[in-house]
């Protein structure tokens, strides 16, 4: 059994809304500290609300925290967060995989990212409705897939927000032709 803790950690992005889970208090889950479940940005596609029931827990995510200050200030290139389990599909997950694998300042196209799976043609499209279902934005950097022409495209978060991220790391920063 957990409990759904959340926090929110100010950022270039906006205010970041975090939310993961921790061992209920009665001892029988044996997992320690949070487990990321979203990482949400102010107006995303997608994004999660607060919900009645959930416990503020600033404390929760101190690492967290830490660590997306590193990378806003580009002291580093990678995050080691424990994330939540059983969180998307076999298909979604799979995708997710391929986007964990992304070197920091490197883009791949959508297209790319399907090759890796073995889909081509509709499996493109699936594959970037699977992207756009990312629930741990910038942690999980769907930032770094791009449209084959090199154009930014389709980002929960917003376009400005992905060209910024690509800003970060170095990248282009490329924008629509």
């Amino acid at each position: 059994m957990t409990t759904t803790v959340y926090a929110r950690v100010e950022s270039p992005l906006g205010e970041l809304l975090l939310v993961g889970e921790v061992p209920a208090p009665d001892g029988t889950d044996t997992a320690e500290g949070v487990r990321l479940r979203s990482l949400s940005v102010p107006g995303q596609k997608g994004g999660v609300a607060v919900q009645d029931g959930w416990r503020h827990a600033p404390e929760a995510f101190t690492d967290v925290a830490r660590q997306l200050e590193a990378y806003f200030a580009g002291r580093s290139t990678r995050f080691d967060v424990p994330v939540a389990e059983g969180l998307g599909t076999e298909f979604q997950r799979r995708v997710w995989a391929v986007l964990e694998s992304i070197p920091y300042g490197s883009t791949v196209s959508y297209g790319e990212v399907a090759a890796q799976l073995g889909a081509s043609g509709a499996g493109v499209r699936a594959v970037g409705t699977a992207i756009g279902r990312n629930p741990l934005l910038v942690v999980r950097p769907c930032h770094r897939v791009i449209g084959a022409d090199g154009a930014l495209r389709g980002y929960a978060g917003g376009l400005e927000r992905k060209k910024l991220l690509l800003g970060i790391e170095g990248g282009a920063g490329r924008s629509e032709p």
